[in-house]
């Protein structure tokens, strides 16, 4: 990922994913980097962060999406992916 603006290191979270974007008229695929954070120093937030590799991308210009969720909000989204991750592990049984 030549043009990469989330810092990948040995404590991103995930560093190769599929991802998709979806826009009006057009659809690309790729690998993607998806990030989990709080500041260091006196964590107030959670930042959830995403980047396409933007060197198989047509239609998108490089970029990353970012969200800051506060502590409450991280642990209903925790919470949402426990859910479905026992959703699809009760279907693969």
């Amino acid at each position: 990922m030549p043009d990469r603006l989330i810092r990948v290191n040995a404590y991103t979270t995930f560093d190769m994913l599929d991802g998709e974007a979806r826009g009006h008229g057009f659809e690309e695929s790729g690998l993607a980097v998806l990030n989990v954070t709080a500041p260091r120093e006196n964590p107030d937030h959670v930042t959830l962060e995403l980047e396409l590799d933007n060197s198989d991308l047509e239609e998108l210009p490089a970029h990353a999406d970012r969200v800051t969720l506060s502590a409450a909000q991280a642990r209903e989204l925790a919470d949402e992916l426990e859910s479905y991750a026992d959703r699809v592990d009760a279907a693969s049984e």
